[in-house]
């Protein structure tokens, strides 16, 4: 998987637009993040340039035997180590994987919306 395949799949979610919150920081890895928002809320980022790892939310019970089953699965980046990972690419998580993770990650912020958002995002392209 590269990141524009990557990207493609997070934009094909209902509702989900993009944004490089963190252009003017001045560390360049920063810079180079593109969070995937739905409603005012992101749900996972990729830095565009290094391509290196994901970062998803993920629910706590399960974060542990993720990381103790994938050696490319790690606390979160800069993120609340207890609802948030990173998934690195290319190393031990198939990348159906990746992007079943990035998925839930995807309906557990949808959840959180509130309902009438969250109903406006469901119906919009339905």
């Amino acid at each position: 998987m590269n990141v524009e395949e990557f990207r493609e799949y997070c934009l094909s979610l209902k509702g989900v637009r993009e944004k490089m919150p963190f252009t003017h920081v001045s560390d360049r890895y920063s810079r180079d993040v593109l969070c995937f928002y739905v409603g005012d809320k992101w749900f996972c980022f990729v830095n565009i340039e290094a391509f290196d790892f994901c970062c998803v939310k993920c629910p706590t019970d399960r974060i542990y035997e993720l990381q103790a089953r994938y050696m490319g699965i790690k606390p979160g980046w800069h993120m609340n180590k207890r609802h948030w990972i990173s998934i690195h690419f290319n190393r031990d998580v198939p990348d159906g994987k990746i992007l079943e993770l990035v998925k839930n990650s995807y309906e557990t912020v949808l959840r959180s919306l509130p309902r009438r958002e969250r109903e406006s995002i469901q119906q919009a392209q339905s």
